[in-house]
């Protein structure tokens, strides 16, 4: 159980509330550029604990539970702070762009949701390539807004960030759909 590639993704949910801790302030630059270098570092993790899971042999029914909820209660959690912590109407993600992140937190619950349906039925649901794309833009898109309130003067890093949030938004409502149809074949009617 507590094998290398299951510490990883551990350590990743215990990152969490230091995460948030240093999103708490938005207007606590240092605290962003903190966060920013931890949010690398817990993408890294999440890399290398499938890798190494894979390589040695490890990959166990602990880590095939855990990975995904670490995933979402990151990106929930991110999401959230960037969306809430306002100082003088100051947000990382405000405005109309709050739409593309309720998008993707409707989306990870919507889908966790039928996949437990669909585990009671012995059927599994299996990551698209258009979803690991849609990963991508998202985790891209997070990080960018959280440097984007490390660097706040420097106003391109925020685009890009919001930008690649609405891509992940779209990619999220097709690659949705897409998981929804497939387990609409497996209700009764």
């Amino acid at each position: 159980m507590l094998t290398l590639p299951n510490l990883l993704t551990l350590s990743r949910i215990f990152a969490v509330p230091l995460l948030v801790g240093l999103l708490w302030w938005p207007r606590w630059e240092a605290g962003y550029g903190i966060a920013f270098a931890l949010y690398c570092l817990m993408g890294i993790t999440d890399y290398f604990d499938g890798y190494v899971a894979r390589a040695q042999g490890t990959v166990s029914k602990l880590g095939v539970f855990l990975d995904p909820i670490a995933d979402k209660i990151m990106v929930a959690a991110v999401v959230l702070m960037l969306v809430g912590t306002r100082h003088d109407a100051v947000a990382v993600i405000s405005g109309v762009h709050i739409i593309a992140a309720l998008i993707i937190l409707l989306r990870e619950i919507a889908v966790s949701g039928l996949r437990e349906f669909l585990a009671g039925l012995q059927v599994s649901l299996p990551v698209s390539r258009l979803a690991k794309w849609k990963t991508t833009f998202q985790l891209i898109a997070l990080g960018a807004l959280i440097l984007a309130g490390a660097l706040p003067a420097i106003l391109w890093i925020k685009v890009v960030g919001l930008i690649a949030l609405w891509a992940a938004a779209a990619l999220t409502l097709i690659t949705g759909w897409d998981y929804l149809r497939v387990g609409l074949k497996h209700m009764d009617s």
